[in-house]
């Protein structure tokens, strides 16, 4: 069995969801949003994002962190915030010497929904059915940190199956 963490990383709105898995069975735990104020300083809400992450951590001791990767549609200026607060995440996985790793959200549809241009209601639907949930999580960012550990998992199960065929 194994916890895996999945962040959908933001400056204003962090999402976070904590899942379970074993045997291909998932187990939703608890999600969530961190969430920090627009007129606060940048680097005070970056410390906001990485104190939390951490809190997150200790409390729930996963084996594992998955986070969203970037992805730049239009405006590149506005990923660089995002990037940041990545990059606090990602410190904060090290800092409490956890693998981390990084899915695409083409990975992250692909792994929920087979299909690399599924719309996000569907991604949404699929972590309700795969976690059986009664609704879509909420709010959205929690959502999509649910989908991305969903992801990890199943790359986690591959991984280990992979490396079971050495030898």
């Amino acid at each position: 069995m194994i916890r895996i963490l999945g962040i959908d990383p933001g400056l204003a709105h962090t999402g976070w969801g904590l899942i379970e898995g074993q045997n291909n069975r998932l187990r939703h735990i608890k999600h969530g949003s961190v969430s920090t104020k627009a007129h606060t300083e940048q680097a005070e809400r970056l410390l906001t994002i990485y104190t939390e992450i951490q809190s997150l951590i200790k409390e729930f001791s996963p084996g594992f962190v998955a986070v969203e990767a970037l992805y730049f549609a239009k405006n590149r200026s506005s990923g660089i915030p995002v990037a940041e607060a990545r990059g606090v995440i990602l410190l904060a996985a090290a800092a409490s010497l956890l693998p981390a790793r990084s899915f695409t959200p083409l990975e992250i549809k692909q792994a929920l929904t087979g299909s690399g241009r599924a719309s996000k209601q569907q991604v949404q639907e699929m972590v309700r059915l795969m976690l059986g949930l009664t609704a879509i999580p909420t709010p959205d960012h929690a959502g999509d940190a649910l989908a991305a550990a969903i992801c990890g998992y199943h790359n986690y199960q591959f991984d280990r199956s992979a490396d079971r065929g050495k030898g």
